[in-house]
């Protein structure tokens, strides 16, 4: 190796390991945090290790309102969304990525253009429809209306068309019918792309603020980010101490999903890459 292409190369790891330092760095931080207090949080130079008020800080958090009630709430909407959106987009992924019927580009492209429509246009009819359903402060205001969104189909059609045709034509000659093709043939397929979607989508749901602002208002119905929110509300003495313990708690389960996943995600985000 010559001393040139060491030299970039040890260039190269030592920009890798500062964008590693940089990135990493602020979840240490909020981490750390937790077991500090006010006057230690912000101190400068930041401290860099764990402090003692932990327990003060989850026991003021818990105080301050129904936390583990909320941290239940959003794991469910989070989970009970992401299986079901996952699910149906790959059904309609499914039909638009290998069905032949009339206007089915029409169709699709309209799905599409709903992806440019800002939810803001959608929100006061939306809380009209959930308040006439009896809906208001219930999880299936927030888990139904985003349901089989456009860029989920979306995703699971691009993977679908590197499924070979010849495999599902051969599973139609045995017999086999399309509710078998689609969990037998189709679903283990994609698998990697599944779990790459369901990612996505449980941390899109986790960190939803808008729609569960408006349409949960009961304190014990809401989820993490506006119960997060509520304890920076302007007019009111901040706990930041509590503020970060609740968003270092609330970041777990993310982290921990990602970490199991990361195979499965990485892979399946490039799966549908090749075929467009």
């Amino acid at each position: 190796m010559s001393h040139t292409s060491l030299s970039i190369k040890i260039v190269t790891y030592l920009c890798l390991v500062a964008s590693s330092l940089v990135s990493v760095y602020p979840f240490y931080w909020m981490f750390i945090a937790t077991t500090l207090d006010d006057t230690q949080i912000f101190r400068v130079p930041p401290l860099l290790m764990p402090g003692s008020h932990f327990l003060e800080n989850l026991r003021g958090l818990e105080a301050s309102g129904p936390f583990w009630r909320v941290l239940w709430n959003t794991c469910f909407i989070a989970l009970v969304f992401a299986i079901v959106t996952v699910y149906l987009s790959a059904m309609a992924g499914y039909a638009f990525a290998k069905f032949e019927f009339a206007g089915k580009n029409l169709l699709f492209s309209m799905v599409l253009l709903t992806m440019m429509i800002p939810f803001q246009v959608t929100l006061i009819p939306l809380f009209e429809m959930m308040t006439g359903l009896g809906w208001v402060n219930q999880p299936q205001a927030v888990i139904l209306p985003a349901l089989a969104n456009a860029f989920g189909v979306f995703f699971m059609r691009q993977n679908m068309l590197n499924v070979p045709t010849e495999l599902v034509e051969a599973a139609r000659i045995d017999g086999c019918g399309e509710v078998g093709i689609f969990h037998r043939i189709i679903l283990p397929t994609v698998y990697p792309q599944l779990a790459a979607l369901a990612i996505l989508s449980f941390v899109q749901q986790w960190g939803n603020f808008l729609w569960p602002l408006v349409i949960l208002q009961d304190p014990s119905s809401t989820t993490l980010p506006v119960f997060l929110s509520l304890l920076v509300a302007p007019g009111q003495v901040v706990d930041y101490g509590e503020v970060l313990t609740g968003a270092a708690i609330g970041i777990l389960p993310i982290l921990i999903l990602f970490l199991i996943f990361q195979k499965y995600f990485i892979s399946g985000i490039y799966g549908g890459a090749v075929k467009g």
